[in-house]
């Protein structure tokens, strides 16, 4: 199963920040046993969204350079309330610090306007092929993959006719 966490990218900021969200639905499988008679997001999933939704920011700041996007650290998370079937979480990802592979992020996820997680987090981008060079070819199918996903999930705002 692929978790492909964003339903859709709401907001984008190069390189400042990205505003997201995810609807969660009864149908998603996993709700069956977490938990049975009271269905909720895992924590780990809503630390994902956030994960994700860092990740399309740096391909879009990079223009799909990096293949590989990773959770190299986590501080301060905070779980705050559930998310439960019918509701949606927005999450935002502040961009803090960009240092060579390294992308450090404030983030928050609300549902209804309420905290549900908060995280500080540092992702690290990477091609495979930086370390086995004959995985270029699947570097390149893993890039044209987001790129696909990206024009599905987010869709720049018109440009009004005869704005600068």
């Amino acid at each position: 199963m692929r978790f492909l966490l964003i339903d859709r990218i709401t907001e984008l900021e190069p390189q400042k920040s990205i505003t997201a969200r995810k609807n969660l639905s009864l149908a998603e499988e996993y709700l069956a046993d977490h938990f049975p008679g009271f269905p909720v997001m895992p924590g780990v999933l809503m630390l994902e969204t956030l994960i994700q939704a860092g990740g399309w920011l740096i391909r879009y700041d990079e223009d799909f350079a990096h293949s590989t996007i990773m959770l190299k650290e986590v501080r301060a998370i905070r779980y705050n309330s559930f998310v439960t079937p019918g509701n949606s979480l927005i999450v935002k990802m502040e961009l803090k610090k960009h240092e060579g592979s390294l992308w450090s992020f404030s983030g928050s996820g609300t549902v209804n306007g309420d905290s549900a997680v908060s995280a500080k987090l540092v992702l690290e981008t990477f091609n495979l092929s930086d370390r086995n060079p004959e995985l270029a070819s699947s570097d390149e199918l893993r890039r044209e993959s987001y790129r696909d996903i990206f024009k599905q999930i987010w869709t720049p705002p018109a440009v009004e006719k005869g704005s600068v």
